[in-house]
């Protein structure tokens, strides 16, 4: 896809327009891609694509990471930093051993936090809510399935 192209420009648009909960499950959605990619880039041994499409992985990652509000978003802050830590030791394990089940293993983590993003972004479009810090959406913990403490979305900066 080139840089001046409908597509691209779309998306552009796409995130540019987007609310913050609507980012976060852009970004989920780039992520679960860039993993699904690497796998095939493995399978057929392209390196160059492999890395291309784990260092995107990583920078998703590491993105989401680094807009947690550690101190003050209180234990689902903390669950989600040591989450995505792990998520990107397991991207790193596949990369350095050409193996994709690590990276089934992290997309399918991606795909329940991206599932519950998704639900929490719309009920805010339903309540009209576009920000990160809306009050009283609760969500499912994607790691002990038990219920979230109220504005979940307040570990994101």
């Amino acid at each position: 896809m080139t840089p001046d192209s409908p597509s691209n420009a779309y998306q552009q648009m796409e995130v540019t327009s987007a609310s913050n909960l609507k980012l976060v499950v852009l970004l989920y959605d780039g992520a679960i891609r860039f993993l699904t990619e690497a796998q095939g880039f493995i399978e057929k041994r392209n390196l160059a694509g492999k890395a291309h499409a784990i260092d995107r992985t990583l920078a998703i990652l590491g993105e989401l990471q680094s807009t947690l509000k550690v101190e003050g978003g209180g234990e689902i802050a903390v669950t989600l930093d040591r989450l995505y830590v792990y998520m990107m030791e397991r991207v790193l394990e596949a990369s350095l051993k050409l193996d994709i089940a690590p990276l089934d293993e992290v997309i399918k983590l991606l795909r329940v936090l991206n599932s519950a993003w998704t639900e929490i972004a719309q009920n805010a479009d339903r309540s009209g809510a576009t920000s990160l810090e809306s009050p009283e959406i609760s969500m499912i913990s994607p790691t002990d399935h038990g219920q979230m403490p109220r504005r979940p979305l307040e570990v994101f900066a």
